[in-house]
């Protein structure tokens, strides 16, 4: 694994360069999968937020740079507030240990710069 980059919108800019990359050399499976997130966040007993709050725990846990980047941004999207993603990434920290710290200051970092790119 790679070190974690410090400029997630530029990070978030190479992934997506590369999923569509990858959409073309296997579209129905990229497709498919972009349905599942459409599914998986759409509203039902918890709203949209909540559940990208949750994949950014999920990330930080699985220590995935690449969906700390993706849902940071989301949230940011999403009118969520720093308190409410300081608080999800305490929850991972909890489920976690250290290693979801160290992701845990990855994912405010990144949540921080998308927030001030958006501002700009």
């Amino acid at each position: 694994m790679s070190a974690p980059t410090s400029h997630y919108p530029d990070a978030l800019r190479k992934i997506m360069g590369q999923m569509k990359a990858l959409g073309v050399a296997a579209p129905a499976v990229m497709q498919s999968f972009g349905n599942l997130g459409k599914a998986a966040i759409a509203e039902g007993a918890l709203d949209g937020k909540t559940k990208e709050l949750i994949a950014l725990a999920l990330g930080v846990a699985s220590r995935c740079e690449g969906c700390v980047a993706f849902h940071a941004n989301m949230l940011v999207n999403m009118g969520a507030t720093r308190a409410e993603v300081a608080e999800t990434l305490g929850v991972a920290i909890q489920m976690g240990g250290g290693p979801s710290m160290m992701w845990a200051t990855e994912a405010l970092t990144a949540f921080d710069e998308f927030a001030a790119q958006k501002k700009a």
